[in-house]
């Protein structure tokens, strides 16, 4: 008599989840164009938004201008390495068919940091 056991045969839905995706290189690479883009002119645009202030002076600009600008600032540092972070884990992630939703995820989320920054410069209140 035999103790060993007959392996038991994996679920297909679980064979599906771990196999390569074929197609785990578009959303990274389409964050990376779309950043490519979108970051320099977040960045120029971020860093022109000051001029709004120009015929304020800094000190008597209105409250909601100082404070959107404080936040297009803070937008660009710390959003940045978020993006920056999630757009590295979206490209090192596992290219199983089981991380294509986290991917596709981070890949759309690093690039929300500079379109909230485009928005708020495109709408910067009066001084």
């Amino acid at each position: 008599m035999s103790h060993h056991h007959a392996a038991v045969p994996v679920p297909s839905a679980w064979q599906y989840r771990a196999e390569r995706d074929p197609r785990a290189w578009v959303a990274p690479t389409v964050a990376t164009v779309l950043g490519a883009l979108l970051v320099p002119v977040a960045f120029l645009f971020g860093g022109l938004s000051v001029m709004a202030t120009d015929s304020c002076g800094p000190d008597d600009c209105s409250q909601a201008l100082t404070t959107t600008l404080n936040v297009i600032f803070g937008t660009l540092f710390f959003g940045g390495v978020l993006a920056g972070g999630a757009w590295l884990a979206s490209w090192l992630l596992p290219w199983t068919r089981r991380w294509s939703a986290p991917r596709v995820w981070l890949a759309g989320l690093s690039l929300l940091p500079w379109l909230f920054v485009l928005v708020l410069v495109f709408n910067l209140p009066e001084g």
